[in-house]
């Protein structure tokens, strides 16, 4: 049985950029723990040094980034998420050109299936997201 209930992992495509990557995992980040309504389950904990001075307020659940090979299979991991009611945000390269409205707007004409996907970062069940994300390596 694992130490927490909940994991954290974000899958990203070995085929970007790493400045695009980073770009990608940072926004999704930010957007997943945003979207967890109860906070508690993130299990976050204030890091404060003999001075008093706080560090950093981080989730004690370990996070792991994965890579996957292409966008494809980040669209059948996608798929498995929602079939699976795991939480999840992803980011695509409709999200990356022009500013916050253009690429609403870019998305908005953009079919599901022309979506190259850049990234995927999940938070749920340990053992669900464990064999959900198990054929993926470990990013390096």
């Amino acid at each position: 049985m694992a130490e927490f209930s909940n994991k954290l992992i974000a899958v990203l495509n070995e085929k970007i950029d790493a400045g695009i990557a980073m770009n990608a995992l940072a926004h999704m980040v930010v957007g997943l723990g945003a979207s967890v309504e109860k906070k508690e389950e993130l299990r976050l904990a204030d890091y404060a040094d003999a001075n008093g001075n706080s560090h950093a307020n981080i989730s004690e659940i370990p996070f792991v980034v994965l890579k996957a090979r292409n966008s494809n299979q980040l669209r059948q991991l996608r798929q498995a998420l929602m079939q699976n009611n795991i939480k999840f945000v992803d980011f695509t390269n409709t999200m990356t050109i022009g500013t916050y409205q253009e690429q609403i707007e870019r998305s908005r004409q953009t079919k599901e299936a022309d979506l190259e996907y850049y990234g995927i970062a999940i938070f749920g069940n340990w053992d669900i997201v464990s064999e959900l994300t198990k054929k993926f390596s470990l990013w390096k």
